[in-house]
């Protein structure tokens, strides 16, 4: 069972009239499936609700009264790609590690970063609570007129702040993290702070890119 995407655990509590429940990635109720892409910018919580009044992904759309949640979730200050949906299937596969569903970052970073540092990064690099999984990563664009570097970073499974704790690790902070596509679907042109429903195209790129990713998780 999941709540808003998220794996359910005992005691949890749901709004019937907010939260969508999943039992097997099938949706208790007969609401229509919807897909919407949102920019997160900087200070927005990627949560169907904030205990604390700041403005959610869901404050981005143009009809509150969806009932929509985000799959996965952007730290507070990470901007970029945020799907929200009711389809608690695909945000099953878009978001385990088994099914491998890449998400793309472009990467901002304090210094000159060397080779040796992406190597690193994308071998893994040991954190608190273990090491980080191995990644793709770009070569680096050095901006000296303020001293960073910046390149793009895929991952198919992440730690909390994974990122960011990891490139603190290799000394160079991160100063700008947008995302920029997940599994398919990508951010492109749309501005920070929009939100635009998935066009038919997409929705089937979606539904392939799933139905291909569950096939090879039950391959491998």
């Amino acid at each position: 069972m999941s709540v808003n995407g998220e794996t359910a655990g005992i005691g949890d509590s749901v709004d019937p009239d907010r939260d969508s429940v999943c039992v097997d990635g099938r949706a208790l109720d007969a609401a229509p499936r919807a897909y919407w892409l949102v920019h997160k910018p900087r200070g927005v919580v990627t949560t169907v609700r904030d205990t604390h009044g700041r403005r959610t992904v869901l404050d981005l759309l143009p009809d509150r009264s969806l009932r929509l949640f985000p799959v996965g979730r952007l730290d507070l200050d990470t901007e970029g790609l945020v799907l929200l949906t009711n389809d608690g299937e695909l945000a099953h596969v878009l978001l385990h590690p088994s099914f491998e569903s890449e998400r793309e970052y472009e990467v901002a970073v304090r210094g000159r970063i060397s080779r040796e540092s992406l190597r690193r990064l994308a071998a893994g690099v040991t954190l608190e609570d273990g090491p980080t999984a191995p990644a793709k990563v770009s070569r680096a664009r050095y901006h000296a007129e303020d001293d960073t570097s910046v390149f793009r970073l895929i991952l198919i499974e992440g730690k909390k702040r994974q990122i960011r704790r990891a490139l603190a690790a290799l000394g160079h902070p991160v100063v700008g993290l947008l995302r920029v596509r997940m599994g398919p679907l990508q951010l492109g042109t749309l501005a920070a702070g929009e939100a635009r429903p998935l066009d038919d195209g997409e929705i089937s790129d979606l539904a392939a890119h799933a139905a291909a990713a569950s096939a090879e998780s039950h391959r491998r």
